[in-house]
Formats: C-alpha cells, structure tokens, sequence
C-alpha cells in the first residue's frame, strides 16, 4: 500500500494537497472566465468602435459627393474637381481622366488596386489597412450623374478619401487595458472565494479523516456527525454505517476467540487429572507389557504411545491459551545458552543423533525453561521430518543470540514456509497419525516472541530445513 501511493505521488501532476487542488481549480476557472467575458466585450466594442468610425467617414463623404454633385459642370475641369475635394474634406483625392485634385499628404496610400476598384465598378468602396505604423480607412467612391429620366451614369469622376483611424485605436487600446485590469482585479476575489469554498469542502472532509484515522487506531465507538444532505454527508452516513458494522463484527469475534480460548483452557485443565491418572496406568502397563504376548504387547505400547502424545496435546493447548490469555510470563535468569541447550539434548536422549556446535560460553538472561521448549520443538521437528544429520550451532555477539537448528532432508517446499508457524499445520495432509500435535512450531514461536527475538524458517544451502532463533542477550551474568 505505501508503494502504491509512493508511485501515485511520483505521478502527481497537481499541486500537493486537496485544498491547494481547489484553490487552483477555482482561480483557473474564475479567471478564465472574467478573461473570455473581458476578451469578448472588448472585442465586440473594438469592432462597434471601428465600425462606427467607418461608418460616420463613409456617412461624411458620401453626403458631400451627394450635396456638391449636382452643382458640377460636365466635362470637369481642374477648377470643378478642386471645388469637389475642397468639399469632401483633407486627406481627398479627386481625379477625371488626366485631371487630378489632391488636399492632403495622405491620399498616397490610394493604391493602383483601389483605384481600379473604384474605376470599374458603379458601388462605394472602403478599405481599412495599416501603413507608416497606423491604421487607416480609404473610401473611393465614382460620381454618379442622373440623368432627366431618373437614370444614374458615372461621371468619370472618382474621389478617393483617407482617414487616419490612429484616435480610434487609441481608443481600443484603451478599453483593452481597462478589461485586462478589471481580469486582474477578480484575481484577489477568485482567491478569497476559492478560499471559501475549499474551507467548506474541506472541513467534511477533515471530519472523516479524522473519524477514518481513530477508525484505523482502534477507536471503533468514533463516529462522524452528518450536516446537511449533499453527497459529503451522504459519505459520512456510509462511514458511520460501516464503523458500526466493523464493530459488531468485531464484537462478536472477540466473544469468538474469547469462547474458544476458554473452552481450550478449561478442556485442558479438566482434562490434566484424568491424564495423569492414566499416565500412571500406562506406566504400569509398560511394565508389564514385557510379559505379553506379541498381539497383546502390540496393542499396550500402541495405548502407551497415543495416551503420551494425548498428554502432550493437552499440555500444548493449556500453552496455547496462556499465550492468548496473554498470561505467559517469563521467569529469567543467567543462563549458559550452549549447556542450556546440551542439557535439552541430553534430557531427550538425542545426544547420539544431533550435531551440538557452541564453541564458547555464551550467557544470557532468558526463562530456561522455555528455552528448553523452543530447543525440543525445533531439534524434535528436525528429527521427526528432516533427515540426518541434525545440526545445532549457537553464536552470539554482545546483544544478540542465535541459535541455529537445521537437517539434511528435502528442505521446506515453498507453499509450506507461509504457513509452517500455523496451529495444526502439517505440511503432508496424509499423515494425520503422524506423532505430535502440530502445535510445537507455533508454541517456539510464542515463547520465542516473549522473550523479544524473532524466529525465522528457510532452506539451508545444503537443500535442508533451517531454523533460526534470535533473542536479545540482555544483561550478562557470567
């Protein structure tokens, strides 16, 4: 899981944290949006602006062709065509074949294209350009003659007008800084509202969090209070829904374990007595089992065998619920690790089958008799389902102690190393009527957590199973 969310945070591509997400989310929004209305107003008023300037210099020169044209005398001469450009104002052109009437430096911007334009059609034309680093409009227009039965002609007069549009783009300029200020100015109110808005998603949201975490501690009476009935208060009910879910079912596995653990401790205890009774029945028909025949004698030791390991079962499982009644208590002292593991040998007899390796005294503070237990389950389960020889080296530095148990059988099949500290576990589900209980590896375990080690199974390099005990030294006590 921290894996996954280390990669997730490699390819965060947001700014870090849910808040700082909203922020940018609601600015970018809010300022994209003031920014396409500022762009779009100044847009349309750029071209009301312009438009209006066409149209009023288009207005202003066709009503003075119109209002001066009637007056002309036919064929012009140069005195007609200056009278004409005098009315239409500066910056005009006005020309009739050969003949040409100038009022203002600008009218060289009327290009052959223009002219020609105007030449060969009977319709206003206008133009706006840009030249010498300023916008202008150019409107060439011919003079129309009526005659007396309505009809209009050309006249063969042209006239050709330039404006300088220089005041109307200033007047753009302008209207697009004031836009962009007024973007601008929303950014600090974007701000502020995003900062509004985040405090109000996000509270919720610290709420579950809060609620989640005291959920993952333990704490499983936390709950979150819903307000309101948008969706953040629909996942609070959902949350709360599943804590009280989690807790029943919780509630009733720990009434579970506690009713199981209970039963194994008073079956055990109830079963100690009569155990013992047996036991010393069996010891007596061990004595005499000499003296019978072979069917006779075949059955008592088949008794003897199942009544010891029935009393082992027993004793394992008044082990098993002191572990989770968690009443297991260390009894320590200063103990020689190697002798203490000679002597766990010697006792079993297995001196003859197991390799001992402690070449130095060793000594540590632990409980030696559940040292023996961790010792016996291992070296017994080595010699039960390993092969020979058994070996058993200890070592130790000056705050640790191993001990290592490993056989020179198959090793441990990898589906079985998950699972080989597990309750009732056997590795070959066939051998139910193998000997012990299936409990000896989970009591090392046990008894080896208490002691606050750590005990670790594998395969030896040799292809055998290998066990490792590690346990604090703790103070020494030579």
């Amino acid at each position: 899981m921290r894996g996954l969310r280390r990669e997730l945070r490699g390819r965060r591509v947001w700014p870090g944290g849910l808040r700082a997400r909203l922020l940018v989310a609601f600015v970018l929004v809010t300022v994209l949006g003031a920014a396409a209305v500022a762009w779009s107003s100044a847009r349309s008023a750029s071209s009301a602006l312009a438009a209006g300037a066409e149209q009023q210099f288009v207005e202003t020169v066709t009503n003075q062709i119109t209002a001066n044209a009637a007056g002309l005398t036919y064929p012009p001469g140069q005195s007609t065509l200056d009278q004409l450009a005098s009315a239409v104002g500066a910056d005009t052109t006005v020309t009739y074949q050969h003949l040409r009437s100038t009022t203002g430096p600008d009218t060289d911007l009327v290009t052959d294209a223009v002219r020609a334009a105007v030449q060969h059609g009977d319709s206003l034309f206008v133009q706006r350009i840009a030249a010498q680093g300023r916008p202008w409009l150019i409107v060439g227009t011919p003079v129309m003659i009526t005659s007396t039965t309505g009809a209009r002609t050309p006249s063969g007069i042209q006239v050709y007008a330039v404006r300088d549009l220089t005041g109307v783009q200033r007047q753009i300029d302008s209207l697009t800084r004031s836009e962009a200020i007024t973007t601008g100015l929303a950014l600090p109110l974007a701000v502020l509202l995003a900062l509004v808005a985040a405090g109000s998603v996000l509270r919720p949201v610290r709420r579950l969090r809060d609620t989640a975490r005291r959920l993952s501690a333990g704490d499983l009476d936390a709950r979150a209070v819903p307000r309101g009935a948008d969706e953040l208060a629909d996942l609070t009910v959902t949350l709360n829904e599943m804590a009280e879910s989690v807790q029943t079912s919780m509630a009733a596995m720990r009434r579970m374990q506690d009713d199981a653990r209970r039963f194994a401790a008073d079956a055990s205890h109830e079963l100690r007595t009569p155990l013992s009774t047996l036991t010393a029945v069996m010891e007596v028909l061990a004595a005499a089992s000499e003296e019978m025949d072979g069917d006779a004698r075949e059955s008592a030791q088949l008794a003897i065998a199942e009544t010891h390991r029935l009393v082992q079962l027993a004793e394992d499982l008044m082990e098993v619920s002191r572990f989770d009644a968690g009443t297991a208590r260390l009894r320590t002292e200063g103990v020689e690790i190697g002798g203490a593991v000679r002597d766990c040998l010697r006792t079993r007899a297995w001196t003859d089958r197991v390799v001992l390796s402690a070449p130095e005294e060793i000594w540590s503070r632990c409980d030696r008799r559940r040292l023996d237990v961790i010792v016996a389950n291992l070296v017994g389960n080595a010699l039960r389902h390993g092969a020979p020889p058994v070996r058993v080296s200890v070592s130790g530095t000056p705050e640790q102690v191993w001990i290592e148990v490993t056989d020179s059988g198959p090793g441990l099949p990898e589906h079985v190393l998950p699972h080989v500290f597990d309750r009732f576990y056997k590795a070959d589900e066939a051998r139910t009527r193998a000997p012990g209980s299936g409990l000896g590896l989970a009591i090392a375990l046990e008894n080896t957590l208490l002691h606050g080690g750590e005990l670790t199974a594998g395969n030896a390099s040799s292809g055998g199973a290998r066990f490792v005990v590690r346990l604090p030294r703790g103070r020494e006590d030579t």
